[in-house]
C-alpha cells in the first residue's frame, strides 16, 4: 500500500469544505439517500470529485474514483460520511475504494444506517488504509441530518417555515393571504425548497392561495419537490394547480381513512398520489403520516402551512428546524396568528436560533432543536 503524501490540518479542512459544499448539490435531488460530497487529493492537487447523483445513485464515492482513475493510488479520499459496506443497488463504496489504492480516507460521521454503522471504516482499515473520522462533523450532521432522522426516528427531518409581518401575524383578518416579503426572501425560500425532497401546506392553504409550491428560479424549477397536501376529506379541487400540473411537479395527498373513494380515484386519474392515514376528528396523524413518507423514501420536509398545519407539528413536537421570515410590515390585531391557538413561542421556546441576516430589508431566522 503506497504511503500518503504528508497533509496539514488546514489542508484537510480545505478538502473537507469542498466535499461538503458538492454534498449539497445533491440535496433534495439525491433521495432515498444521503447527499454525499467527496474529493480526492493527491500530492495537494485535486484528482477527483463527486457528489451523490439524481436519485441516489451513483454514490459520491464511486463518482469521485469515476474522475480521479489511476491517479486514486496512494492519494487521500475525503468524504462526509462513512463509505458503504454493504450490497444495495449498487456494490459497496468501500470496496470501490480498495480497489482503487486509495491510501487515506478522512471521514466526518460514521453512517447511522446499521448496515453501515463503522464496518465501512473497519473494512478500510482492515486492508491496510489510513482511516480518521470526525472533521466536518457538525456540518455534515445537519447535511445529512435528513438520513440520520430517518435511521434513529424512523421519519423525515422537519423544518418549519413561517412568513410573519412585524407583529408575527401571517394573514389579514378572515384567513386572507397577504404578501408579506420581499423578492430577495422568496427567492430564498425557493432555494430552501429545491433543497428539500417534499413540501407540505394543508388543504386550506391551497383553498385559499391556490400555490404552486415549486423553484421559481432560473434553473432550478426541475429541481421543485414533492408537493405534500394533508386534505383529511379530499376537498382537493380537480383545478387546484397542484393537481393540474401534477405532470411536471408530483403532488401527494393525505387523507383519512373514511374520505370519499370516488375523489381519490379522481385525483389518482390525474397523477396524484394518494395515501390514507389514521385521524382523530379529521386530524391526521401526523406521526403515521411521516412514517409513510419515509417508507417511500423522503428525508427532508419543508412544512410551509398554514397556522393549523403548524401548529400541529408545533404540538407534536415534530419540528426539527424552523426558519422565520421576518417582513418590516404590521398587520394588526384582526390578522391571523402564525400558529394556531397557541403563541409563537410554543416554536422558538423550544429551539435554538442559529443565524440571523437582513436579505432585501426582511430578517431571517434560523432556528434548530434545543439539545
Amino acid at each position: 500500500m503506497n504511503e500518503p503524501a504528508p497533509v496539514t490540518a488546514a489542508d484537510d479542512a480545505r478538502f473537507m469544505a469542498l466535499a461538503l459544499a458538492l454534498g449539497r448539490r445533491g440535496l433534495g435531488n439525491a433521495w432515498p439517500n444521503p447527499a454525499v460530497g467527496c474529493v480526492v487529493v493527491k500530492d495537494g492537487m485535486i484528482v477527483g470529485r463527486g457528489w451523490t447523483q439524481a436519485g441516489g445513485r451513483p454514490h459520491a464515492e464511486t463518482e469521485a474514483l469515476r474522475r480521479a482513475k489511476k491517479a486514486a493510488q496512494g492519494a487521500t479520499l475525503y468524504t462526509t460520511l462513512e463509505p458503504c459496506s454493504h450490497h444495495g443497488k449498487t456494490p459497496p463504496c468501500a470496496d470501490a475504494i480498495i480497489k482503487a489504492g486509495i491510501a487515506r480516507v478522512v471521514s466526518s460521521l460514521e453512517d447511522p444506517n446499521t448496515e453501515v454503522g463503522g464496518q465501512g471504516h473497519a473494512r478500510l482499515r482492515e486492508k491496510g488504509i489510513t482511516v480518521e473520522v470526525g472533521l466536518g462533523a457538525e456540518e455534515a450532521a445537519r447535511a445529512h441530518a435528513g438520513h440520520i432522522s430517518c435511521i434513529r426516528h424512523g421519519r423525515p427531518f422537519v423544518t418549519l417555515k413561517l412568513a410573519l409581518s412585524k407583529d408575527e401575524k401571517v394573514g389579514l383578518a378572515g384567513r386572507k393571504p397577504v404578501a408579506l416579503t420581499g423578492e430577495a426572501a422568496r427567492d430564498r425560500v425557493f432555494q430552501m425548497r429545491a433543497q428539500s425532497d417534499a413540501i407540505l401546506v394543508g388543504i386550506g392553504t391551497v383553498l385559499s392561495d391556490n400555490p404552486q409550491l415549486t423553484c421559481r428560479l432560473p434553473g432550478l424549477f426541475d429541481r421543485s419537490p414533492v408537493r405534500v397536501v394533508l386534505d383529511a376529506k379530499l376537498r382537493l379541487p380537480m383545478a387546484a394547480t397542484v393537481v393540474s400540473t401534477v405532470r411536471d411537479t408530483p403532488t401527494w395527498v393525505f387523507a383519512s381513512r373514511s374520505a370519499s373513494g370516488l375523489a381519490e380515484e379522481f385525483l389518482m386519474e390525474k397523477g396524484c398520489k394518494v395515501f390514507r392515514v389514521d385521524d382523530t376528528q379529521g386530524r391526521l396523524d401526523l406521526h403515521e403520516m411521516l412514517r409513510v413518507l419515509a417508507g417511500e423514501g423522503i428525508t427532508r420536509l419543508l412544512v410551509e402551512g398554514g397556522p393549523t398545519v403548524a401548529a400541529g407539528f408545533v404540538e407534536m413536537n415534530l419540528v426539527d428546524a424552523a426558519v422565520l421570515l421576518r417582513a418590516d410590515k404590521t398587520i394588526g390585531p384582526g390578522g391571523i396568528d402564525a400558529l394556531e391557538g397557541m403563541p409563537l413561542t410554543a416554536l422558538t421556546g423550544k429551539m435554538t436560533k442559529r443565524d440571523s441576516e437582513n436579505v432585501g430589508g426582511d430578517i431571517i431566522e434560523s432556528y434548530e432543536r434545543a439539545q
